[in-house]
């Protein structure tokens, strides 16, 4: 369910209309990275930046520091979300289509997910749930297609906030988290660049990992490596597994089913790297 609704939600961190809205917010859209602190922090509130680099985590906090506070200065949080919801909504009818959209299996869908994304907060687990009850706690919108992309929000929240509390329950931290992901192959280490470490924390962090047994002398992952990325992502399907029990196998099964029309199109249009840090192929 992961690989079909993350590419819904990520449309927004890529789309030309989405740049546009954040060009009017003031944003300087010559990066991507203005507006994406801005768009997924804004549930937040005027977050600081120890705050975001924690619910982020993969991030330096370095880098995150670049942006934020700085972000909140060109725009409020309630005006980044308002701009959000319109990027969204023109993003949607480009890539989507205004057929799509608009025909009864996207507002099936949407309620499905709704139900779905309703039973992601109803339990906390490790380390609460930040991003994903920030997002559920904003107003549901009226349209079919917003409905879903809310709840895709929400369903790949949840599920990252319990990502990282596997994360940490594994004795891994930010850095050594992306170490030890590219080292068993999830995508190449440049990738990983984009998150803003240094070299020299992510040699400190590779020789940290080898230092436990979890990585060889040519950086890649050990036997017990894989063995603890294996139990990390076991961990963290068990973690994301009540908004499914809650919407139950028969609602999940049609959900996947509905979802393969959005799913390709956002696919296929381009706007998606091929390669990122999430290890999903075509994201």
């Amino acid at each position: 369910m992961w690989h079909l609704l993350e590419p819904l939600h990520a449309l927004l961190y890529y789309g030309p209309e989405a740049f546009d809205e954040a060009a009017a917010l003031g944003y300087d859209t010559a990066e991507r990275w203005p507006s994406y602190f801005a768009w997924r922090a804004a549930p937040l509130g005027p977050a600081g930046p120890d705050r975001v680099a924690e619910t982020f985590y993969s991030f330096s906090p370095t880098m995150v520091a670049r942006y934020v506070p700085a972000v909140w200065e060109t725009a409020a949080p309630a005006d980044v979300l308002t701009a959000r919801l319109r990027a969204v909504d023109l993003t949607w009818r480009a890539v989507l289509g205004e057929e799509l959209l608009a025909g009864p299996e996207l507002a099936e869908a949407a309620a499905l997910a709704r139900t779905a994304a309703d039973g992601a907060t109803a339990t906390g687990g490790p380390g609460g749930r930040p991003l994903a009850v920030a997002n559920a706690a904003l107003p549901r919108p009226g349209a079919p297609h917003l409905v879903l992309w809310r709840s895709a929000t929400i369903l790949r929240e949840h599920r990252g906030d319990g990502h990282l509390a596997s994360l940490v329950e594994a004795g891994l931290d930010p850095v050594e988290s992306l170490v030890s992901f590219a080292a068993i192959g999830a995508a190449p280490e440049p990738v990983f660049e984009s998150r803003g470490w240094s070299d020299e924390e992510w040699t400190a962090a590779r020789e940290r990992l080898a230092g436990r047994g979890l990585l060889g002398p040519d950086g890649a992952a050990t036997e017990a490596g894989r063995a603890l990325r294996t139990e990390v992502e076991r961990r963290t399907d068990e973690l994301a597994a009540a908004p499914w029990d809650a919407l139950g196998p028969d609602g999940t099964a049609r959900l996947a089913e509905l979802l393969g029309g959005p799913w390709l199109a956002a696919i296929g249009s381009g706007l998606l790297p091929s390669e990122n840090t999430l290890g999903i192929g075509k994201v």
